[in-house]
């Protein structure tokens, strides 16, 4: 399928964080787009204001005129988040052209030249990253990303005039095998851990699917991979494209002089061929530091200099909820982190044992999926041991139906803290205000991102940083 003869197009959950990403660049290339979400979100506004027709409403009453009068002109694209049972869902299926977000992403990096990062973790800020050092360097970059960067404030970088062809930057997401669909030219595997159990079965059928994905690449194609993923996927792996390793001690691209201080990591980018020395980065977190040997080798191979490389991860602001720092006074330090897995878990509280060492760390924690909760439930546990303090909110269960036993308390008993307790979200402020935290952190990725904005406000009232 080709976008030829499609002039509209609706998406079934345009609120998502990839959808709409989508729908962005389906309106910047002048198409009308409308869409159904299940709950008005900040992201919902700001689609609105960008000129989108949303409904929130599963109901075909709720369809704009204009695109019920020739559903053959009508590409509606769809999330597996929507249920089977949605309503608009079985019309569309019955009576139009109908095409999973995956499936329209692959159509689109079928045109250029695409480079996608792929990983359990790890892939949305290395894909912001890469996207960021090739645009500030003056590159022509569209990138479909997974989250809002703090740069552009965006979850789509559109190109600016130029003439050289655009690079398209994209996540290739393993859930539901989705990047099997793209057609890179050269990608990245920041991970490939145990995860998405529900999909995949076991953990040998997921690591099948990163290897079926990187032999999408051809002999031109390159391929710069984690160490451990490599170590992991490696044995009997035999594709065309140039591999290229990195990790903290790779051997192969690797870093050196790794110093962490509150908010910033210094560090020496060692390549193949290039070495760049005492570089800032602002993303603080040795994962962060990993994420960007990769981005960094990227850039180089597309002909970027040692000082746009400099001034583009110096300038790099991350992306919201990965490693977010919300309050950085000494004392009342609050950080706000997408993790949901146990190896993201272990990576974040780890750096920030590293920034903070001496000041007691309060962990509170969303868990996300039933299903990831049972089948991870010690890894969890021994994750959320680095923190001093743990407060458990109840599982957000996404996608999924509620697990008979399954629940946040299961992981109680793994926990060796001096302190851990199950609590409702609508009590978290009231308990933080009485338990007065040095350093906080929260964790998750369902919706515990809706007490960010009243924690982060208390935070920094509590002092003021010409106080610290």
């Amino acid at each position: 399928m080709t976008f030829k003869g499609i002039n509209k197009v609706y998406f079934l959950g345009i609120g998502g964080i990839g959808m709409s990403a989508l729908a962005r660049w389906f309106r910047h290339e002048g198409y009308p787009v409308a869409g159904y979400d299940k709950t008005p979100s900040p992201l919902t506004e700001e689609l609105e204001k960008e000129g989108m027709m949303i409904s929130f409403q599963d109901s075909t009453v709720e369809i704009p005129f204009d695109f019920t009068t020739n559903p053959d002109e009508v590409l509606v694209v769809w999330t597996p988040a929507i249920p089977k049972e949605s309503v608009l869902l079985n019309f569309f299926q019955a009576h139009y052209p109908l095409k999973k977000r995956s499936e329209v992403l692959g159509m689109i990096t079928k045109e250029y030249h695409t480079i996608a990062v792929a990983g359990t973790h790890g892939k949305t800020s290395t894909s912001a990253l890469v996207a960021h050092l090739l645009k500030s360097a003056g590159k022509p970059v569209a990138a479909f990303l997974g989250g809002i960067t703090q740069n552009y404030n965006s979850n789509l970088i559109l190109p600016g005039k130029s003439k050289e062809p655009t690079l398209v930057v994209v996540e290739a997401d393993e859930f539901d095998r989705s990047f099997l669909r793209l057609f890179p030219n050269e990608a990245v595997v920041t991970s490939a851990d145990p995860d998405h159990l529900d999909i995949y079965g076991d953990e040998s059928s997921i690591l099948d699917g990163f290897r079926d994905f990187v032999k999408l690449l051809d002999k031109k194609g390159k391929l710069y991979i984690q160490s451990h993923a490599w170590y992991r996927m490696g044995e009997g792996l035999d594709i065309p494209a140039a591999i290229r390793e990195y990790g903290l001690r790779s051997s192969g691209i690797h870093a050196d002089n790794i110093i962490a201080k509150p908010g910033i990591f210094l560090f020496d980018y060692m390549g193949l061929k290039v070495q760049i020395k005492g570089l800032e980065l602002h993303i603080p977190g040795f994962h962060n530091v990993e994420n960007a040997l990769a981005a960094i080798a990227i850039a180089v191979d597309h002909g970027v200099t040692e000082e746009q490389v400099r001034a583009g991860v110096k300038s790099f602001r991350g992306v919201k909820r990965r490693f977010e720092i919300h309050s950085s006074v000494p004392g009342h330090i609050y950080i706000d982190d997408y993790a949901h897995h146990p190896e993201e878990i272990k990576a974040c509280l780890s750096s920030v044992r590293a920034m903070y060492p001496t000041q007691r760390l309060t962990v509170v924690f969303q868990p996300h999926l039933f299903s990831r909760t049972r089948d991870f439930a010690a890894g969890f546990s021994e994750s959320l041991s680095l923190a001093d303090e743990v407060v458990l909110l109840d599982i957000y269960p996404a996608r999924e139906k509620p697990i008979e036993g399954v629940n946040s308390a299961m992981l109680l008993d793994g926990i060796h803290t001096g302190k851990k307790i199950m609590m409702e979200k609508a009590k978290v402020m009231d308990y933080l205000k009485e338990s007065q935290p040095e350093v906080l952190v929260t964790m998750g990725a369902g919706d515990i991102d809706r007490l960010v904005p009243g924690i982060a406000a208390w935070m920094n009232s509590r002092t003021k940083p010409d106080e610290a």
